[in-house]
């Protein structure tokens, strides 16, 4: 891949140009070398710009790990792999770049069956692939911009369909779902964060954490919002409330802005479609990393399925993900 035009490249990256130029594992570590060092390589051991690549003599018993590098500061050698979900993994390059670049144009999620057909692997493989790349597509901590302008916060309930004679028939709040809250800044990001149950306790650190003061906040009318938004948004800030039991979803104000969560609808709609139409069933355990799928997807629609494919690469970098099996929920 050459370094001339980054960004066009990213753009002609679909599935079938991956499949047919980057399939063979040296031009796909060729690939993975130029989206993460477009300046040359840079030691993850020590942040060293200067490193040569390391080539068996012609007499040597054993080739050599390929794509092998030396960092002349601190001498450790190393990988376009190290320190990133692709590490230890013998998966060919060329099937997790395709793997991610599904998951990434799949706007309403692929299934771990999906990809173990697709890619022709187990589908364990596929499940703790699909899963590496979610963690990869969490949000960095701290987070860095807060969200303000307009931000709308709602909340959605996600667990299986309740069973007659229960006691969980409601379907929302009082069940035995698992709360999911989102924060949407209109025409922004999203931020998600799966909590125990919508209290003040459980919200008040995640918004203080992602509104910024002086942003007005739109919300329904659950009453958790109301005493713990006030001290957030002001000075400068309004809380605009819309009454869904009195068949208000939209407001039309004075000042021409217009007060709903119908965006957090809009994200909750397509996080149900993907949990419904092709995982099926997700865990407690899990929820919160195929949230992060759908967040990254989002945060990101404004590029071309190739620009946000690459992005989703740029995620990988100094993040480590070790098997475990999923515990019984």
């Amino acid at each position: 891949m050459k370094k001339t035009n980054a960004k066009f490249e990213a753009e002609e990256l679909n599935l079938f140009t991956i499949a047919r130029e980057y399939s063979d594992d040296d031009k796909a570590r060729e690939l993975l070398e130029n989206i993460r060092w477009p300046n040359g390589p840079v030691c993850p051991h020590c942040g060293g710009k200067e490193a040569y690549r390391l080539t068996p003599r012609p007499t040597a018993k054993s080739p050599g790990r390929k794509g092998l590098l030396k960092c002349k500061a601190c001498r450790k050698q190393f990988t376009v792999t190290v320190g990133t979900i692709f590490s230890d993994s013998h998966i060919p390059l060329g099937k997790w770049l395709m793997a991610i670049h599904v998951l990434c144009a799949s706007k309403k999620a692929v299934s771990a069956h999906q990809l173990h057909r697709m890619l022709g692997i187990t589908y364990k493989t596929a499940w703790f692939m699909a899963h590496r790349i979610r963690y990869a597509m969490s949000p960095e901590m701290p987070l860095g911009k807060m969200l303000s302008g307009v931000v709308e916060a709602d909340e959605t309930y996600v667990g299986g369909k309740p069973r007659p004679g229960t006691g969980y028939h409601k379907p929302g709040r009082g069940t035995s779902k698992t709360p999911v809250v989102a924060l949407i800044e209109r025409g922004g990001d999203v931020r998600t964060k799966v909590v125990a149950n919508v209290s003040q306790k459980n919200l008040r650190p995640f918004l203080q954490a992602n509104i910024k003061k002086g942003t007005t906040v739109n919300t329904d009318a659950f009453k958790v919002y109301h005493s713990l938004l006030y001290p957030l948004v002001h000075p400068g800030g309004t809380h605009e409330v819309v009454n869904h039991n009195a068949g208000e979803y939209a407001r039309h104000n004075a000042d021409g802005s217009v007060s709903h969560v119908n965006t957090c609808e809009s994200f909750f709609s397509l996080l149900k479609r993907g949990i419904y139409g092709s995982w099926h069933h997700v865990s407690k355990e899990h929820l919160g990393s195929y949230c992060n799928e759908f967040a990254f997807r989002w945060n990101n629609r404004h590029v071309s399925d190739g620009e946000r494919m690459v992005k989703a690469v740029q995620t990988t970098f100094g993040k480590r993900l070790t098997y475990k099996s999923p515990l019984k929920s």
